[in-house]
């Protein structure tokens, strides 16, 4: 700056305003840094897999789905296809669209990810056509027992038929 200006005033304030951005980038860096954040970085989806199996069952979803940095809500999810590593968000979607159980109760990440994220469908044509294939393979659930040579399938499609209100 000082190249820029003769002004000696105007150097503080400069200095002052990139020492604020600084220390507001470390604390957003520090924050979240969650090791499914690093997983993204490093586009990998085996990483990514190992990064969520830590997380309790009732919690997996919202960790693929929501951190909170501060005051700001990121969805890993949106992160990871926005930056372009197509295989960490892979990885989400397939863990997210996979039906789990335990004695309780099941775990399926269908609904809360359409709830997050109402417009998944159009961001992925727009900005990651490649995870449309197995986004809507998540979205099946074939038996592994057939009938007479039939399987039964269930096509869970009420997101893609209705808006938020249901209608």
């Amino acid at each position: 700056i000082r190249i820029l200006t003769d002004t000696a005033p105007a150097e503080e304030p400069f200095r002052w305003s990139l020492s604020l951005i600084s220390r507001i980038l470390t604390r957003v860096i520090n924050e979240g840094s969650t090791i499914v954040m690093k997983a993204i970085n490093s586009n990998s989806g085996k990483q990514l897999r190992k990064a969520v199996g830590c997380a309790p069952r009732g919690k997996r979803a919202l960790w693929m789905l929501n951190i909170q940095v501060g005051t700001q809500s990121i969805s890993p999810l949106m992160w990871s296809i926005e930056t372009g590593s197509l295989e960490a968000a892979k990885a989400i979607i397939v863990d997210l669209l996979t039906i789990r159980a335990d004695r309780d109760r099941y775990y399926y990440g269908m609904d809360i990810l359409f709830e997050r994220h109402p417009d998944v469908i159009k961001r992925i044509c727009l900005d990651a056509p490649a995870l449309m294939q197995p986004l809507l393979d998540g979205l099946i659930w074939r038996s592994r027992t057939t009938d007479n040579g039939e399987r039964r399938t269930n096509y869970y499609v009420r997101h893609l038929l209705l808006d938020e209100n249901n209608e």
